[in-house]
């Protein structure tokens, strides 16, 4: 069991969300950064998809009312247990009793807590992840306030090295002032201009204030235009899509996108650059590199494969040292 010990209304209990559920008007959701979300449950032996917290509102504080393996991933929080600081990406066992402190990141949006077992919410509509739009999902479908009781699973993770256990050099997190997205050409990217075409992935855009758990919005010194005007029925959408409404100024859609939206579709951001993209603050610079499905697919397998080989380095590591 985890004590919540401040107010958090942003940060929310996720896993890798509900892509089945598009179908009937739910969002994908899901943790934001995947891909730390997805390594905070590998340190602690979980299966990739198992609950944890997604941190966003800092200090956070917790009280671990039960002896448990945790883990922190995502980006670099100072942590620390009891008075005992802890490194990045890195997993450790809490005793009953101890408390743990996040501060605010110097670089990056998000942080992640995952812990041995997961978190023991209920599944709705095949996820655990919290809907906060729709009000379900997670912990009572809303986000974190003090005095929450937060049950953890039944873990197989019986044991930790005694100073934990992490990785050596941490993830790469985007630097403010430019990240490249790999984007695809969507179903309207030839109704555009070339003028437009060419726009998007010559200049760069600055992500907006009006930038979170649905969508970034991006400003540019040039708008989008498309050759005639269009007039779509609502269609579904992904997240990863980049919609272009009347201003000329493109959304991106993230986690909790919009299951439909009648905008035109210049372009779909391959799948590991979201992650990349939820650790951009707003003011932000992103650039669009336009690549084809073939390379799209070359990327994830290799991320993939990546994720596998840390897993596997990761659990010899740990039997390693546990047997010295």
């Amino acid at each position: 069991m985890l004590e919540v010990l401040t107010n958090a209304p942003l940060n929310t209990v996720q896993d890798l969300g509900r892509p089945g559920s598009i179908s009937y008007g739910v969002a994908c959701g899901g943790a934001m950064d995947c891909n730390a979300f997805t390594l905070g449950n590998i340190l602690v032996g979980n299966s990739p998809d198992a609950a944890g917290l997604e941190i966003v509102f800092f200090p956070f504080k917790i009280r671990f009312q039960q002896d448990c393996v945790f883990a922190i991933t995502g980006a670099p929080a100072k942590v620390r247990l009891d008075a005992v600081p802890l490194p990045s990406c890195w997993s450790m066992m809490a005793r009953a009793g101890q408390t743990l402190v996040m501060e605010a990141p110097e670089k990056g949006m998000r942080s992640y807590l995952t812990v041995a077992g997961g978190l023991d919410v209920p599944r709705v509509l095949g996820g655990r992840a919290t809907d906060i739009k729709g009000g379900f999902g997670g912990f009572e479908g809303r986000g974190l306030q003090k005095g929450d009781l937060l049950p953890c699973g039944k873990s197989t993770t019986c044991s930790m090295p005694t100073n934990g256990l992490g990785l050596a050099a941490l993830p790469p997190l985007p630097h403010k002032n430019g990240l490249e997205l790999h984007v695809l050409p969507a179903a309207e990217y030839e109704e555009f201009t070339q003028e437009s075409q060419a726009c998007l992935v010559q200049q760069q855009w600055r992500i907006t204030t009006q930038a979170n758990r649905v969508g970034f919005r991006l400003e540019g010194d040039t708008s989008l235009q498309t050759r005639r005007p269009l007039s779509l029925l609502s269609h579904g959408l992904l997240p990863g899509t980049v919609q272009v409404p009347p201003s000329g100024q493109p959304i991106i859609q993230m986690a909790d996108a919009n299951t439909c939206g009648g905008y035109p579709k210049i372009g779909i951001i391959a799948e590991p650059d979201l992650s990349l993209l939820s650790q951009m603050p707003p003011g932000g610079l992103v650039t669009f590199r336009m690549i084809t499905h073939e390379q799209a697919l070359t990327r994830f397998r290799a991320h993939r494969q990546h994720l596998r080989q840390l897993a596997e380095q990761i659990d010899a590591a740990k039997a390693y040292i546990l047997t010295q």
